[in-house]
């Protein structure tokens, strides 16, 4: 089985401006884990997920560094303690979603589908072709074409 023939078509999209209050609104609305980031010529530029907006309201993490015994110990890189504020402070999608995301084509087989989201911890992989978005595909998907056919 092929991406196409369970893909969700023209699928729906927010710029890098939406708000992430209007975004988070769609993916309830909507019942769906992520939204393809597109630019003004429609031009696929990242993708936000829930648990992007879920990071943004994380609680500023612990100091990245803390004296013990008058030395000092690094719990974690700065760059990712800015990448985490810049997630919290986050009002615009830009701020908060997943640049250059993982993609897939049409013709990907569904094993391949899986692989990736299994493998990077994925939940909704936007579908390409000859670098146009022309879908969506997520766990929901995957998890149907398990499903007996008179189940569905």
């Amino acid at each position: 089985m092929l991406v196409k023939e369970i893909m969700t078509e023209n699928p729906v999209t927010v710029t890098r401006d939406t708000e992430i209050i209007k975004a988070a609104k769609i993916l309830l609305d909507r019942r769906i884990n992520g939204v393809p980031v597109v630019d003004d010529n429609g031009k696929l530029v990242g993708i936000l997920c829930q648990s992007d907006i879920i990071a943004q309201q994380k609680k500023f993490p612990v100091p990245s560094l803390f004296s013990f015994l008058d030395g000092y110990i690094n719990l974690s890189s700065m760059k990712n303690i800015e990448k985490e504020v810049r997630k919290i402070a986050a009002t615009a999608v830009s701020d908060a979603m997943t640049p250059n995301p993982v993609t897939v084509g049409p013709d990907s087989s569904i094993e391949t589908v899986a692989a990736l989201m299994v493998d990077h911890n994925l939940h909704t992989l936007p579908v390409l072709e000859k670098g146009v978005l022309v879908g969506v595909v997520g766990k929901e998907d995957i998890l149907r074409t398990l499903m007996p056919a008179n189940h569905s």
